[in-house]
């Protein structure tokens, strides 16, 4: 089988996405969804919680799988619509976050720097991958094969 990684960026993107939807799995399994069975919170509440923590473990494997995917396509309008609709996803995220953050407590803010950082990580990669149009791609400069 020979597939030809056409964009490097994307590819680690599609690495990193996998590896966050690993690490907020057991995060979650580990450190945050047990503290919701405690008698004071409802069932519906940690249903709820439960359900949308799950749901941005599985958004963040599917984007790892789009863009690992897309490391090897050569359709440049169907790539950049997608990259640009989950980068845009990923920016609404981080607003929600923050915003949030903010609205609730805004000392608490410095608890974010992490995800903050490595959203914005993410999102450059994306942004890169992008962009590359206008410079020779990194597998003319190295053909590399899977």
């Amino acid at each position: 089988m020979d597939i030809q990684i056409k964009n490097h960026y994307f590819l680690i993107a599609g690495v990193l996405a996998i590896l966050f939807a690993a690490t907020h799995a057991w995060n979650g399994q580990s450190a945050v969804l047990p503290t919701l069975f405690v008698n004071e919170i409802s069932l519906d509440t940690r249903i709820i919680f439960s359900y949308v923590w799950h749901i941005i473990t599985v958004e963040n494997l599917i984007f790892g799988i789009v863009f690992m995917i897309l490391a090897i396509q050569s359709d440049r309008s169907k790539i950049q619509f997608t990259a640009w609709t989950i980068t845009s996803l990923l920016l609404v995220r981080l607003i929600i976050i923050l915003g949030i953050t903010v609205y609730y407590d805004v000392s608490a803010l410095a608890a974010t720097l992490i995800d903050t950082i490595a959203i914005l990580i993410y999102v450059a990669l994306i942004i890169l991958g992008i962009t590359m149009k206008g410079r020779r791609s990194m597998s003319s400069q190295s053909s590399r094969k899977i």
